[in-house]
């Protein structure tokens, strides 16, 4: 680190002098030094030295003995405050080059906000991301990070700002959609959807005409209590391109028209939406094929359908097209008519369904074992016992004379099924291959329901109102697309790299000659993840002040 001098000739011939306080970066490309700036001290005929020089001293305090022998003894500074700032200034950074900010502040211009909206956006996805608390601590957590524009914000900024998001939730969803899919590259011809239920600890249900916190299918086991209900499309990269909320009793086939006729108006070339077996109706199905799009949806194996059981029995062999998955292609019916399958078989899967079989079939074979030995009403609560167990009643039947036995022609039939599943598509450009992968790429949107659940707790939810509900969907879907794109550029966990990236601290050091906000510096894993992002590590120093 030194002092730079660089000069310029005033309209009046002067010659004047500005310093500037600077350090050599190597150029990774060339590998040649650069200078970077990090402080502009400013003219030289106006600096105050001796309050320079006596910033000097107090800063030897600092150094070590041998470097700091020739200065005089300081005047004393005093460490005044750390904030952490690794995670927030990746954020800040990824906000921007996402053109989030761009965005919201683009569709602020056509309102009128006193209040800093973009900031306390930003400043409520961050907090999601590295420390997820209610409303009203983010008030407090922002003075303990380095985010610039979020240090006075107040409950009532953060609550504003949610209403602005919700009014504009469809501008925001594909304007950032469209930026990202262009600066990443993303290919959105596979988008993948699913839904999944965040529950609430009240036992009330929302009442009115149209109550939104309602009991329904719930995905956490909790039926006991109200909910909503969250559904979320994903690039095969595993980036969240737009998220839905709906009322909890929503039931999943009667989803996918509203999914299908808000993405056709992203006005997108071609997509083939993936779902899994719960959205897999004739009437979704046909619906995706609107407009000229394709689907790749599950089929469930026991339905029963005559088309499905044609598919199933269908002779052939598979055909090897990657490790532990093997595919055969199968049309049933003709012309107009017909149906395109993929059966995708999974050999180790198939092991592990076929042990788990085994083990409970023994399992009954033990209880069945002792049923004899139980008389009366004792012998009847057993066989019921037994009949209506989860596990147990799917391979036992009834005799003639009522008791249980082993059904060993449905051990057969799920035998048949072991570590298989059957997809069907509209798309006939696709190979068999595609179909399956993508297919199985559907585990990204499982993957990005662990992050909201886990990563970010978008539950407990501390908002009682549907605005609010869904406004706070909205921050966790903003959250969840910051961290999936770092994810993806750095190949590490969002865990890891948060962990990390918050070891990094601006501190300040104040006294009676000036103020200097410094960090720390930097570690060689936060330099691979700068490194991995493209992103500049923050400045050295933020500020050197002289009084």
């Amino acid at each position: 680190m030194f002092i730079r001098t660089t000069q310029r000739k005033n309209k009046d011939g002067q010659t004047v002098r500005y310093l500037q306080i600077a350090h050599n970066v190597r150029d990774p490309e060339t590998g040649i030094p650069r200078a970077q700036i990090i402080h502009n001290l400013g003219r030289e005929d106006t600096l105050d030295k001796e309050a320079l020089a006596r910033l000097v001293r107090s800063i030897s305090r600092f150094l070590d003995p041998e470097l700091g022998a020739s200065a005089q003894a300081p005047e004393g500074m005093k460490l005044s405050s750390s904030k952490t700032l690794g995670g927030a200034w990746l954020l800040d950074r990824l906000w921007a080059r996402l053109g989030i900010g761009d965005t919201i502040a683009t569709l602020l211009s056509k309102r009128k906000h006193s209040t800093p909206v973009e900031r306390a956006i930003l400043a409520m996805v961050a907090n999601r991301a590295l420390a997820p608390s209610s409303k009203l601590e983010i008030t407090e957590w922002t003075k303990g990070v380095a985010l610039p524009g979020v240090e006075e914000l107040s409950v009532q900024n953060l609550y504003r700002a949610m209403d602005f998001l919700l009014e504009a939730e469809e501008d925001i969803q594909r304007e950032v959609f469209f930026t990202a899919a262009n600066l990443l590259n993303l290919e959105v011809d596979l988008l993948f959807f699913d839904t999944t239920s965040v529950y609430f600890e009240t036992e009330e249900e929302d009442e009115g005409e149209e109550p939104f916190r309602k009991r329904g299918h719930s995905k956490d086991k909790r039926a006991d209590l109200p909910q909503v209900v969250i559904g979320l499309a994903v690039t095969r990269e595993g980036i969240p391109v737009r998220c839905w909320c709906f009322p909890g009793n929503s039931m999943d086939m009667t989803l996918l028209k509203k999914v299908k006729d808000d993405l056709s108006g992203w006005k997108l070339s071609r997509v083939i939406t993936v779902v899994d077996r719960g959205f897999s109706s004739e009437d979704n199905l046909r619906y995706l094929q609107r407009g000229g799009g394709h689907y790749i949806a599950g089929e469930k194996m026991r339905s029963g359908k005559p088309e499905v059981e044609a598919a199933l029995s269908r002779a052939g062999r598979y055909r090897k097209v990657k490790d532990n998955l093997e595919v055969k292609e199968i049309t049933v019916g003709d012309g107009e008519a017909r149906t395109r399958f993929v059966l995708a078989r999974n050999p180790e899967g198939a092991k592990r369904d076929r042990a788990e079989r085994n083990a409970i079939v023994q399992r009954i074979e033990e209880e069945l074992s002792h049923l004899p030995e139980l008389k009366g009403e004792s012998h009847s609560k057993a066989a019921c016992a037994l009949l209506a167990h989860k596990a147990y009643g799917r391979y036992l039947k009834t005799d003639a004379k009522g008791n249980p036995v082993i059904d060993r022609s449905r051990i057969a039939e799920d035998a048949r099924l072991d570590g298989k599943y059957l997809i069907k598509t509209s798309d006939d450009t696709l190979s068999a291959e595609d179909v399956a992968l993508g297919y199985k790429q559907l585990a990204e949107v499982e993957a990005a329901f662990r992050s909201l659940k886990s990563t970010l707790d978008i539950r407990p939810v501390y908002h009682r109102k549907e605005e609010r509900i869904r406004s706070h969907v909205l921050l966790c879907w903003l959250a969840l697309l910051m961290i999936r794109v770092a994810e993806n550029e750095t190949g590490q966990t969002w865990r890891n790299i948060r962990r990390e990236m918050e070891r990094m601290h601006l501190v300040e050091f104040t006294g009676g000659d000036g103020r200097v906000l410094q960090r720390t510096e930097t570690t060689p894993a936060q330099a691979t993840v700068f490194s991995s992002l493209d992103m500049k590590e923050p400045p050295r120093f933020f500020q050197i002040a002289a009084r």
